[in-house]
């Protein structure tokens, strides 16, 4: 599917792209020292962007979506670390899916959250959040289920102040998280949406081994500017 006729001048080149036009529109939070968390895979290339243009460090914040039982690719909910479940009610009640049958699919998911935060942080610790800025960044939001479940667990940790930050956005979709977030950004914000990839020229899959570059490229960055905040 191509973007529809009258949105063919807006979108990204790529991820790339994507990160550093959404960080010209989060300059103004360079003085408050903030945190940018990523959520994997595709955000952390557009978190990279940003975390580079605000000299700020980059982690990431891993949400999983829950699949519907037999039906995984139609989306249910989310967890996110530290317990955090957000249910989509309203599906879960049409669908007729019993808490046992989420119950299962949450714990499949939950494994493999750890297994990536493992693969992907190692063995550091997860970084501390209390009082600070934090940017979450994804490479766009359809309806928005992983990224309210990243919020929400961010939220646990008693932050200063959330923004979530995306290149591309579904209008209904920002219209709900604002009321959930300290700010939200979005670069555009189409009224004839469809899906996130469809705002990128090239979207091509992002792998583990990308993200673990790129953040081990922000680290060893920011320790360059500034060793005591590595």
């Amino acid at each position: 599917m191509r973007r529809p006729f009258m949105d063919m001048a807006a979108g990204f080149a790529d991820r790339v792209d994507a990160g550093r036009r959404l960080a010209q529109e989060l300059l103004h939070y360079r003085e408050q020292l903030p945190i940018v968390l990523a959520l994997p895979r595709g955000g952390v290339v557009v978190g990279y962007e940003v975390a580079q243009a605000l000299h700020a460090p980059l982690d990431v914040i891993v949400a999983r979506k829950l699949g519907a039982p037999g039906h995984r690719e139609l989306g249910i909910g989310a967890i996110a670390p530290g317990g955090v479940e957000v249910l989509d009610t309203e599906s879960v009640r049409m669908l007729g899916i019993p808490q046992a049958a989420i119950d299962r699919v949450a714990a499949e998911e939950a494994a493999e959250m750890e297994r990536r935060l493992r693969r992907y942080r190692g063995d550091r610790p997860a970084p501390e959040l209390r009082g600070r800025t934090v940017i979450i960044v994804d490479d766009g939001l359809a309806t928005g289920v992983s990224a309210r479940a990243a919020v929400a667990s961010v939220r646990q940790q008693s932050p200063g102040r959330i923004v979530l930050a995306v290149p591309v956005c579904a209008p209904e979709t920002a219209d709900a998280l604002r009321r959930e977030v300290d700010d939200l950004v979005c670069v555009e914000m189409p009224p004839n949406f469809y899906a996130v990839g469809l705002w990128y020229d090239r979207f091509d899959q992002t792998t583990d081994e990308e993200v673990i570059e790129l953040l081990d490229r922000a680290r060893q960055a920011l320790a360059g500017e500034h060793p005591d905040r590595s």
